[in-house]
């Protein structure tokens, strides 16, 4: 990969939203093409019509396989030769449908080994029927694709925060799904995506509370007490790097946020809130724990500016900057791992790290053995 470019493989999502948009301004900045090759899953017709409909200089060459793609351009590879109807802003079974077989072609690119990594753009699964989609989100689709046994993580980030979810479930069944082992499993996996895709070498995660409120002697509820405490007990056992748990409100609204490398959040909202309104612009998503990188911008299919020119590329942008960055950081991290005795020799240093941790509460110390090399 340090000979070459790094290909980026990109789905055009719902064909009535605003993915061709996203990726046509993106590419419109010329240094763009000086840092990845991109291949585009799509449709020439399509891509086309967006275009013209946009109003854009905006010029690819079309492929009809990724081993095709040549650096320097936008490479748009036909994964389907169907005509697709485009209703602008409108989500149809017709344009759902089109962003799946843009995804299937992609996902069997991938097996074969003709891309580096994957950035998508936004669908909705709601207009797909049928039993052989029987998926909630995208990136639940390309999890069960590629990395079948595994439950994905999914990481909100930007330039200053990191936050991971450890339930995607609907409210009325939250508390069912929070348990230690899922704590556990989703803190280790993010433990691990820090060293690993961020070069984190001794991350911090905080781990946030179920409920408001949480030292209230469980006037709110026990699951701190039961579930969320005995949890991060257990993975500090190995090596400390958990810590709570915290109240959500007063951890973000008093900054404590600023002393962790990484935020494990319980659900959905308890995550995204914050994460809105202390980030500037909408941040990038990350399904962490496969051996794909995927990333995508974390914002929806955006029907409402479908066509109108307005939408704003920045955090599809940075979807392929963080793709790039976790992509360079694995090959890093992984290579003295390919050699029996460079790897003896990080096992012995993981070990002595253990008697280096800080195991004491980040909010009463101003020490932060963290070393980033971001």
């Amino acid at each position: 990969m340090e000979d070459r470019k790094i290909r980026v493989a990109i789905t055009h999502g719902d064909t009535n939203g605003i993915g061709y948009e996203l990726i046509f301004k993106t590419f419109n900045e010329p240094a763009m093409l000086d840092i990845c090759t991109p291949i585009v899953y799509g449709s020439p017709k399509t891509a086309a019509y967006h275009r013209n409909a946009l109003d854009m200089q905006a010029n690819f060459t079309i492929i009809n396989g990724a081993d095709e793609a040549v650096d320097g351009r936008i490479n748009m590879l036909t994964a389907f030769d169907e005509e697709v109807k485009i209703d602008m802003g409108e989500p149809t079974k017709e344009s759902g449908e089109a962003a799946i077989k843009a995804l299937d072609g992609a996902m069997k690119d991938f097996q074969d080994g003709l891309f580096d990594v994957l950035v998508t753009t936004p669908m909705t699964m709601s207009e797909i029927k049928g039993d052989s989609y029987p998926f909630k989100s995208q990136n639940e689709y390309i999890t069960k694709y590629v990395s079948p046994n595994n439950k994905p993580l999914r990481i909100v980030t930007n330039r200053g925060m990191r936050i991971a979810i450890v339930s995607s479930s609907p409210m009325a069944e939250i508390c069912n799904t929070i348990s230690k082992d899922a704590i556990e499993s989703k803190a280790n996996m993010f433990a691990e995506t820090l060293r690993r895709d961020f070069r984190i070498s001794q991350p911090r995660i905080a781990i946030l509370s179920l409920n408001p409120k949480s030292e209230q002697n469980g006037k709110f509820g026990k699951e701190e007490e039961e579930i969320i405490k005995p949890a991060i007990e257990s993975i500090n056992e190995k090596r400390p790097i958990a810590f709570g748990p915290y109240a959500a409100d007063e951890f973000f609204t008093t900054q404590q946020y600023e002393a962790f490398d990484g935020i494990l959040a319980m659900y959905y909202d308890q995550a995204a809130a914050p994460f809105k309104l202390l980030s500037t612009g909408n941040g990038v998503c990350l399904t962490a724990g496969m051996p794909l990188v995927h990333t995508y911008s974390n914002h929806d299919c955006g029907f409402a500016d479908a066509g109108k020119g307005t939408a704003d590329e920045t955090s599809f942008r940075d979807a392929i900057y963080l793709a790039i960055d976790i992509a360079r950081n694995r090959e890093e991290y992984d290579r003295p791992m390919a050699n029996p005795l460079k790897k003896l020799y990080n096992e012995k240093r993981d070990d002595g790290d253990k008697n280096r941790f800080h195991t004491k509460d980040p909010k009463t110390t101003n020490t932060k053995e963290t070393v980033s090399n971001e």
